[in-house]
């Protein structure tokens, strides 16, 4: 299967953006003048040492953080001087977020916890579920509906907060250290998943302290003390075989 092309707008567009922390009598510069650009269907990691500056940028472009100074555009909308409100909004509709430790309401089941950015977004009760049902089904999940978390295995729950960040059909897949509490076997399956959800043309971001995770990407943005040190196409991507519970469920 070719890989998918992306156009020519960005999707992410990151110019001079610097973060600088008040931390007593000092102050700590965590992002140093950080430019780039991320298109439609890219799928990209970002990798970097421990307070490289990754997780401030990771936080930068999901809207949860705002820079120092710097502009920030996301799908043509200049963020990085929005409200917190207009933030909340942007983050509900542009971004789904995958993080490390799944962020699942334990006492609700699958189908609950997909719904929950949707609620937020004021769609009625009968045509969310219908959503969450189907993007369950896209992750290959459609027969763990009414199971609560405590009753899905890890790779089973990261296959949850996938579908939730799927559902409001995001510009945007921000997933940070996605397989970070799985083990090896378990991760290679979300990165089944994440190859298959770019084939479908989905957008990519994957913050990873991982060589292996990163190169499943087709693009990796190095970062060091706050700076870009490299930003490169990956040569031989580990091309994860597509994922076949997802695959299924596409056509439907």
């Amino acid at each position: 299967m070719s890989t998918p092309s992306h156009g020519n707008t960005p999707l992410i567009r990151l110019i001079d953006i610097t973060k600088v922390y008040p931390m007593g009598m000092q102050e700590v510069r965590a992002l140093a003048g950080v430019s780039l650009e991320i298109h439609p269907n890219e799928y990209v990691a970002i990798m970097g040492p421990s307070g490289s500056g990754k997780s401030t940028l990771m936080n930068i472009i999901g809207c949860l953080d705002v820079p120092t100074s710097g502009a920030y555009y996301l799908n043509g909308q200049r963020v990085s001087e929005m409200t917190d409100d207009e933030l909340a909004e942007v983050r509900n509709r542009e971004i789904g977020f995958v993080f490390q430790t799944f962020n699942l309401l334990p006492r609700v089941n699958c189908l609950q916890n997909v719904e929950l950015p949707l609620i937020y977004a004021g769609i009625r009760r009968q045509t969310r579920r219908s959503m969450a049902e189907q993007a369950l089904r896209n992750v290959g999940l459609g027969d763990r509906l009414h199971h609560k978390p405590n009753e899905l295995s890890g790779g089973q729950r990261q296959r949850v907060a996938v579908a939730r960040a799927l559902v409001n059909n995001p510009s945007l897949i921000l997933a940070d250290e996605p397989t970070g509490n799985l083990d090896s076997k378990t991760g290679e399956e979300i990165m089944r998943l994440f190859e298959t959800l770019y084939r479908r043309g989905n957008t990519l971001l994957v913050v990873t302290h991982e060589e292996e995770i990163a190169r499943h990407a087709r693009r990796i943005i190095r970062l060091r003390d706050g700076h870009i040190e490299s930003d490169t196409p990956v040569e031989q991507p580990i091309l994860a075989e597509l994922d076949p519970a997802a695959l299924e469920t596409s056509a439907h």
